[in-house]
């Protein structure tokens, strides 16, 4: 299995979320979010021009920007 940065994901695909970069600028809210390390992340859909990006974790669906997706490690 190989490791990549969430915002490499294309849409329809999914991955379980490895680690989130201690450093982040959005890593509490990300976490209350359940960006946890083991969960499930599907990335639905992207806007026309790639920004936003809808991503789905457990039961939510929300958008974020590709910047703050950057620091988000995934395994497919």
């Amino acid at each position: 299995m190989n490791e990549y940065a969430l915002d490499e994901l294309r849409p329809g695909e999914a991955g379980h979320i490895v680690s989130l970069d201690r450093n982040h600028p959005l890593r509490r809210r990300l976490l209350e979010l359940g960006f946890v390390r083991g969960a499930k992340v599907v990335v639905v859909r992207r806007a026309p021009l790639g920004d936003p990006i809808e991503l789905r974790v457990g039961s939510t669906d929300l958008a974020l920007r590709r910047a703050d997706l950057h620091g988000i490690r995934v395994r497919q």
